[in-house]
């Protein structure tokens, strides 16, 4: 399976012409967070942490769509909180399917089953379930008996209504190797694609024990290929190998934190999706105005750990674009899993993290108030006229 082939013209397409305008910076997927509202609340989640008035925001189709034609990256990731909240959800999806956006619904597969009515089956579509092993593994991470279950059964109502799914899994620290393997051919065996990324370190998260860092991430990478080596197991992974092979070592990837630029209720999130540390009101004001050197592996204490992939993905892209032999050598000899890794990125010059959550919180909230303000003003303005 992997990545469907027309997916993958499409990208290539569009980062020759980025490559050809001489772009040095380029979005490949928009992360487009429509709420942050949430019906679960998993422990290693920063997501959902908010008050009730930022919770209950919602981006409107106009407002998706917009945002979509203004970053022009050819894939729509939707993520949250949980998109299947959003009552306008179909209609949002809808007009990026339109639009000719290979979209990702991410979705925790709660409310799946029940609103498979509001979308059509097209290549340009597929649902990314949240899946992070198998029963006793997932609903232990999400905190909640019986996800495992709902969200497998979805899955197969999905496909027998004629969707794409794929699955993604968060990976933490203390996870066996071996019992990913097992999950990976159950995902496998049922005939979805699978996204698997290490925990990004959300300092917000209730569980902060469990996030992997860079060193235990690769030696598990490691060992997960060997079990796969030794099984003969072809796993559907909807990754790049180059990402695969940074995973288990074998690569010095710096991050590309706008390859996946971020447009939520707040607006266009500096740096990236994992990371928010301020907001700019446009597109371009986020690609010209953000100081990018600021951040990354080696840069930023907050980032020390990351090797997810919606900051190397996009690096692993445009390396199998400039740098194709490396893509070919890979495929010929595979990921390898025993010998020294890659330099590790130096972090003694990185500064130190700065708190700007309250902060942000803080404006977005008198942001509402203000709104509330004008609002009640202008309808006290059409009672006189009236």
């Amino acid at each position: 399976m992997g990545v469907p082939v027309r997916q993958q013209a499409a990208v290539a397409a569009y980062i020759a012409r980025q490559k050809l305008l001489g772009r040095k910076r380029y979005p490949l997927v928009l992360m487009l967070e429509p709420l942050f509202r949430c019906n679960l609340a998993c422990a290693g989640c920063g997501k959902i942490d908010y008050p009730d008035p930022i919770l209950n925001r919602r981006l409107s189709p106009e407002e998706c769509w917009a945002a979509a034609d203004e970053c022009g990256a050819p894939i729509v990731a939707i993520p949250g909180g949980e998109p299947l909240i959003h009552r306008e959800i179909g209609e949002i999806v809808r007009g990026l399917v339109e639009r000719k956006k290979f979209v990702s619904l991410c979705t925790n597969a709660l409310l799946l089953e029940r609103n498979l009515g509001k979308f059509t089956p097209s290549p340009y579509l597929f649902f990314s379930v949240h899946l992070d092993g198998l029963k006793a593994h997932h609903d232990r991470a999400v905190c909640q008996d019986g996800v495992f279950d709902k969200a497998v059964n979805a899955i197969r109502a999905a496909q027998a209504a004629g969707f794409q799914v794929n699955v993604n899994a968060t990976i933490f620290d203390g996870y066996p190797a071996a019992e990913l393997a097992d999950f990976l051919d159950f995902a496998t065996g049922l005939g979805v694609n699978i996204s698997i990324s290490p925990g990004f370190a959300y300092e917000r998260a209730a569980d902060q024990e469990h996030f992997l860092n860079r060193q235990r991430t690769k030696a598990f990478f490691r060992e997960l290929f060997r079990i796969q080596r030794a099984r003969g197991a072809k796993w559907s992974l909807s990754h790049s190998p180059l990402y695969l092979d940074f995973l288990a070592g074998n690569q010095a990837f710096f991050c590309t934190p706008w390859g996946m630029p971020t447009r939520n209720v707040f607006g266009w999130q500096r740096p990236c999706y994992l990371l928010g540390e301020g907001y700019a009101k446009t597109f371009r004001e986020l690609m010209e105005e953000t100081d990018w050197d600021r951040y990354g592996t080696g840069r930023y204490e907050k980032c020390a750990n990351c090797m997810a992939h919606c900051g190397y993905e996009p690096t692993a892209a445009d390396l199998a674009f400039s740098q194709p032999w490396k893509l070919a050598g890979l495929a010929l000899r595979g990921i390898r899993t025993e010998g020294p890794m890659a330099p590790e990125i130096d972090l003694s010059r990185q500064r130190p993290a700065v708190d700007l959550h309250q902060r942000i919180v803080a404006s977005a909230l008198e942001g509402l108030e203000a709104e509330a303000r004008d609002g009640a003003r202008r309808s006290a303005l059409v009672e006189d006229v009236r």
